[in-house]
C-alpha cells in the first residue's frame, strides 16, 4: 500500500519535474539548484522519528511529521489541519506515513513548483490524482478567510471550473489555474455583497474590511493602517469597483513594479522617480495601469511629500514575511553558487588583471587615507623616541597633546606633515600590496560554500602583513628620521635623499626584523576583524553603507594597533638614529633588554594612544576608500563582489531549516508551508479554537 502510494506520488510529481536532483540554467550553465538528501541518512533520520513499527516496518504519525520533525504546528494545533497537512505526505491515506512516502514528500519539496503540488496533494483528499469540487469546498471552507466572508460555491466561477452539476475532475494543472484565479473571485463577491445599491462602489469602511479579511497576506502594518487614509485622501468618497481592483492587482504586483523602476532607472535603486516618469515607462509593461501607478504614488506620499519615489519606498510596501517562494529560494542559491564556482574557473590571465586592478585602487586608498592621518603619526613617532634614560635630561613631551601642540607652535602646521612626501611615495604600493594579497589569499583559501575560517582570515591577513614589508621598512626609516629630525635645533636641513644616502640599501632594511614583528600581528587581527564587524553592522540585506564601512574599519584598528605596539616601539628605536648621550642598540634582543631595563615594562606601550589614534582611522579612510571605488568602478573579472556592497535577501536565511536533521527538501519545507499562505491566501487555523476545546 506504502509502495502504491509512493509510485502515485512520484508520478504527480513527474507530471511537472523529474525527481532528481533540480537544477536550472543560469547564464546559460547548469547549476545544481537543490540537491535531494542521500537515502541512507534520509533513512536514519526517519528510523529517529518514526514512532510505530508495525510488521517490522517503522512509520511515523501524522504528529511524527508535521509537528515532532518539521516543527509546523504546536501542541495545541488544529487537528483538521494537522490531518491535512500529513495527508499530503500520506499518499496512501492510511494514517501512518512510510519511508517511501516520506521519501517521495522530499523529492515534491525540491520541485520548481513546490507550493503548487503541495497544494494540490493537501486539496486531493482520496489521493486518485484529480480534485472534485466537494474537496475543493470542504477546505476552503475550512480557512480563516472563508469564516470572515464565506465564499459562495454556487457562483458562476465554480460551474466554469467544476461544471454546472460540480461533477466534473479537474487535473493537477487546471488547479494550479483555479488556486491562482480563486482569491480574485473571492475578493469579487465580496464587494458584490458590501454594494448593496449595486452601485458599482463601496464606502472606505468596506473596503478596508474586505481588504483586512481577504488580502491580509499583501498588506505591510504601513498599508494595513493607512487604508481608508489613502482611499479617502484620492478623494474617494466611494470606492469604485476600477480602484478596487486596481488596488488588489497593485498589491499582487508589486514585484513587477520594482522591475517598472529599475527598467526607469536603468537598474540605480538610490534614483527618485516621479509619476509622470513612471507611467511612461509603464507604456512598455501592460500589466500596470495608470490607476496603479497613481495608487502607488498616494501610498507612498502618505510617507513623504516629495512626489517621488525610490527603490526603498516600493520595498517598504512588500511584506517580507513569507514573500520568498521555494523556488526564488533554489534560484538564489543557484545564483550563490554560480558565482563561488566562477573563482575556481578564471584564466590565469584574469587573475592577474585582477589583482593590477585592486593594486591600483588600494593604492589611491592607501594615500588618502596616509594624509588624513599623517599628523597623528608625526605625534605618535616623536613619542615613542622619546627617551627617559638617565642621560637624556628633560623630557620633551609631556604627552600627545603636549607634543601636538609644540610641533606647530616651534614648526608650524606644515611641520605636521614633515616626511609627508616620501610616505606617499612608499605608501601606496604598501598598503596595494596589503590589500590585494589580502584579498587574493582570502579567495584562495575559501571554501566551496562561500565561508571561510576564522584561521583562513588570520593566514590571509599575516601573509598580507609579511608581504608588505618589503615596501614598509625603507619607508618608514625615512619617515622616522625625517619626523624626528625637527626635534633637533641648528643642525642643516635633513631631506630623503639624504637619508638614503646616509643609510644605504641594507640600511634601508634595518629593523626589519621589528617590522615583522609589529606587521603581521596586526594585519593577522585587523583583516579577520574587519571582514566579521562589517557583516555585523551589515543591515537586514546583507548591505553595508560608507558609514558602516566607516565604523567597522576604524573598529578594528583599535585591537589591531593596539596590541603589536611593543613591536612598534622597537622597531622605532632601532630605525632612529642615536644622538649623543642616547642608548644605541644592537638587533632586536638587544633593544628589548636595554628599554626593559632603562625604561621598564611600560616603555614598550609608549605611543599607544597615538598609534591607535592614528592607525584605527588610517584603515578607516583606506579602506572605505578601497571598498567605495570596487563599487564606484566595479569590473567584473569573474571573481566574487566585496561582501556587503550590494543587498541580499535576508529571506533565503530565514526560510532555509537550520535544523540539521532537515536536509535535502526538507530544508525549504517551512517555506512551501509559508508560502501556501502568502500566495495562495490558504490561511487554515492553526490552534485549537477554544469551540474545540
Amino acid at each position: 500500500m506504502a509502495a502504491n502510494g509512493k509510485d502515485h506520488l512520484l508520478e504527480i510529481v513527474s507530471k511537472v519535474w523529474p525527481i532528481k536532483t533540480a537544477q536550472c540554467e543560469v547564464k546559460h550553465r547548469k547549476v545544481e539548484v537543490f540537491k535531494r538528501a542521500d537515502q541512507d541518512q534520509l533513512k536514519e533520520i526517519f528510523s529517529q522519528y518514526a514512532s510505530v513499527v508495525e510488521d517490522g516496518e517503522q512509520y511515523m504519525t501524522y504528529g511524527d511529521l508535521i509537528q515532532r520533525y518539521l516543527g509546523f504546528l504546536g501542541e495545541n494545533c488544529d487537528e483538521y489541519t494537522l490531518k491535512l497537512f500529513a495527508s499530503s505526505v500520506d499518499t496512501s491515506r492510511d494514517g501512518k506515513i512510510s519511508f517511501t512516502e516520506f521519501q517521495a514528500f522530499e523529492a515534491l519539496l525540491c520541485l520548481p513548483d513546490a507550493m503548487y503540488a503541495l497544494a494540490f496533494q493537501v486539496f486531493d483528499r482520496n489521493g486518485n490524482g484529480y480534485l472534485s469540487c466537494s474537496e475543493f469546498e470542504d477546505i476552503i471552507k475550512h480557512t480563516t478567510l472563508n469564516r470572515e466572508i464565506p465564499f459562495n460555491f454556487n457562483s458562476e466561477f465554480i460551474s466554469l471550473h467544476f461544471g454546472k452539476d460540480k461533477q466534473r475532475k479537474i487535473t493537477y494543472s487546471e488547479f494550479t489555474q483555479l488556486i491562482h484565479d480563486f482569491h480574485e473571485e473571492h475578493a469579487l463577491q465580496a464587494f458584490r455583497r458590501r454594494d448593496k445599491g449595486d452601485t458599482g462602489s463601496i464606502n472606505p469602511k468596506d473596503f478596508e474590511e474586505i481588504m483586512c479579511k481577504l488580502k491580509s497576506y499583501l498588506l505591510t502594518p504601513f498599508v494595513k493602517e493607512n487604508l481608508v487614509t489613502v482611499a479617502v485622501g484620492g478623494g474617494h468618497r466611494q470606492i469604485s469597483y476600477a480602484y478596487f481592483t486596481a488596488f488588489v492587482s497593485l498589491l499582487n504586483n508589486l514585484e513587477l513594479v520594482q522591475k517598472l523602476y529599475l527598467a526607469c532607472t536603468r537598474r540605480d535603486k538610490t534614483m527618485e522617480v516621479t509619476k509622470e516618469e513612471m507611467m511612461y515607462q509603464a507604456q512598455e509593461f501592460s500589466q500596470i495601469t495608470p490607476l496603479e501607478i497613481d495608487i502607488l504614488f498616494q501610498l507612498i506620499g502618505l510617507k513623504h511629500q516629495t512626489g517621488r519615489i525610490k527603490y526603498e519606498d516600493i520595498t517598504d510596501l512588500t511584506p517580507a514575511e513569507g514573500r520568498e517562494t521555494p523556488y526564488s529560494i533554489q534560484m538564489q542559491i543557484a545564483q550563490e553558487k554560480l558565482a563561488l564556482e566562477q573563482g575556481t574557473e578564471r584564466t590565469f590571465a584574469l587573475e592577474v588583471l585582477e589583482s593590477v586592478y585592486r593594486f591600483a585602487l588600494g593604492s589611491i586608498a592607501g594615500a588618502t587615507g596616509a594624509t588624513a592621518v599623517y599628523p597623528i603619526d608625526l605625534v605618535k613617532t616623536r613619542m615613542q623616541n622619546q627617551r627617559s634614560g638617565p642621560m637624556v635630561g628633560e623630557l620633551m613631551y609631556k604627552n600627545s597633546w603636549d607634543c601636538f601642540k609644540k610641533v606647530i607652535r616651534h614648526e608650524g602646521v606644515l611641520g605636521l606633515y614633515r616626511g609627508l612626501g616620501p610616505q606617499l611615495v612608499g605608501v601606496c604600493p604598501e598598503k596595494a600590496i596589503k590589500l590585494t594579497m589580502n584579498d587574493l589569499m582570502r579567495d584562495k583559501l575559501t571554501r566551496k560554500d562561500g565561508s571561510i575560517p576564522l584561521w583562513a582570515e588570520m593566514v590571509a591577513g599575516g601573509t598580507a602583513g609579511a608581504s608588505q614589508v618589503m615596501f614598509t621598512n625603507p619607508l618608514e626609516i625615512v619617515k622616522i628620521r625625517l619626523q624626528v629630525a625637527g626635534e633637533v635645533h641648528g643642525k642643516s636641513k635633513v631631506s630623503a635623499f639624504t637619508v638614503i644616502k646616509e643609510l644605504g640599501f641594507m640600511g634601508l632594511y634595518k629593523g626589519s626584523r621589528a617590522c615583522f614583528l609589529r606587521d603581521i600581528p596586526f594585519s593577522a587581527i585587523y583583516f579577520p576583524a574587519y571582514a566579521n564587524v562589517k557583516k555585523a553592522l551589515a543591515d537586514e540585506n546583507g548591505y553595508n553603507s560608507w558609514g558602516t564601512l566607516l565604523l567597522s574599519a576604524t573598529i578594528a584598528g583599535m585591537p589591531a594597533a593596539a596590541i603589536p605596539t611593543p613591536a612598534d616601539v622597537i622597531k622605532t628605536r632601532l630605525q632612529v638614529a642615536a644622538r649623543t648621550g642616547q642608548t644605541s642598540y644592537n638587533g632586536v634582543i638587544d633593544c628589548v633588554r636595554k628599554i626593559y631595563r632603562e625604561e621598564g615594562g611600560w616603555a614598550f606601550w609608549k605611543g599607544t594612544p597615538a598609534r591607535v589614534f592614528r592607525s584605527s582611522p588610517q584603515f578607516g579612510v583606506t579602506l572605505l576608500t578601497y571598498e567605495v571605488l570596487q563599487r564606484l568602478f566595479y569590473v567584473d573579472f569573474g571573481g566574487r563582489r566585496p561582501e556587503g556592497s550590494e543587498p541580499q535577501s535576508t529571506q533565503l536565511e530565514k526560510q532555509l531549516s537550520r535544523n540539521p536533521d532537515h536536509i535535502g527538501g526538507y530544508r525549504l519545507a517551512l517555506a512551501t508551508f509559508n508560502g501556501m499562505e502568502s500566495k495562495f491566501g490558504l490561511c487554515l487555523p492553526k490552534f485549537k479554537s477554544s469551540m474545540q476545546t
